[in-house]
């Protein structure tokens, strides 16, 4: 717990220092002002309201035991195998395979899964998914995972701002315009280092507690390769066009190769397979 806060401290004090560099770059020392109490707000209010704002760009619709009995009991069971709290449960209407955990700790996450992943998987899977997602919510994995995509939308949209203003100097006057390009690349870059540092050591733990709270690890694993069979031939639209949110899923929902492939947030789906397998062997 110690550790996930100390790493969601180190990345909020990072999102802040590069606002602030960007706000220095755009306006001087005054832009680098007004942007270091911009991004302090936004890392107030990615902590309270990241996780309402993710859910309703992916428009979830919150089920309960009436709407979804079926789904919802088994996260019920699973949670209960986990010593969590109940979560809110929300349903995605998109095809594509996939799910995430959200929220600032166990007592206020929420679980969300697309309807595809209903409909791809057996029960035995869904249950090895959500229980992978809940492994994020026992190891608090939810928040810094929300704050960052959260705030590297933020950095995305002050760094545009910089193209479209351009640099100014520490006396005001005009800077090179190609910093401010520069900064309108590098700066979501950075942030997506920042999520990627994060996120592949994450899901190997998120595996590994998910295998264990369902005791069955080759549900999870069964589940995964038939995710990476299927996801990648059906687009998730906003996934792709809020790529921030992308390292929150249990698989990469971005259909492109190249750089997004190079900055992925999440390990090789063959490596997370060979690891539950062994996981499994070990047990018996």
């Amino acid at each position: 717990m110690l550790g996930n806060w100390l790493k969601t401290s180190i990345l909020m004090a990072a999102i802040l220092a590069l606002f602030g560099a960007i706000g220095g770059m755009v306006g001087g020392a005054s832009g680098m002002l007004v942007a270091l109490l911009f991004g302090g707000a936004m890392n107030i209010f990615a902590y309270w309201f990241s996780d309402r704002m993710v859910l309703k760009m992916y428009n979830a619709r919150e089920v309960d035991e009436a709407s979804a009995p079926q789904f919802y009991n088994m996260v019920r069971e699973l949670a209960q195998r986990a010593g969590l709290p109940m979560p809110k449960v929300y349903l995605i209407d998109e095809a594509q395979p996939n799910a995430f955990a959200t929220g600032r700790n166990p007592e206020n996450a929420a679980v969300a899964a697309t309807t595809g992943i209903l409909q791809l998987l057996s029960a035995r899977e869904i249950r090895g998914v959500m229980a992978h997602e809940l492994a994020h919510v026992r190891h608090r994995d939810i928040l810094i995972s929300t704050i960052s995509a959260t705030m590297a939308g933020a950095i995305s949209a002050l760094a545009n701002f910089a193209v479209f203003f351009g640099g100014r100097d520490a006396e005001g006057r005009p800077a090179n315009p190609l910093a401010g390009i520069a900064v309108a690349l590098l700066a979501p870059l950075a942030a997506s280092l920042i999520q990627m540092a994060i996120s592949r050591a994450r899901e190997f733990e998120a595996d590994r507690g998910g295998a264990e709270i369902s005791g069955d690890p080759h549900a999870l694993a069964d589940a995964l390769a038939k995710i990476e069979a299927y996801a990648r031939g059906i687009p998730l639209a906003t996934a792709e066009a809020h790529p921030e949110t992308a390292q929150m899923m249990i698989m990469n929902p971005l259909a492109g190769g190249g750089l997004d492939s190079l900055f992925s947030t999440h390990p090789k789906t063959a490596e997370r397979v060979a690891r539950l397998r062994a996981m499994a062997r070990a047990r018996g």
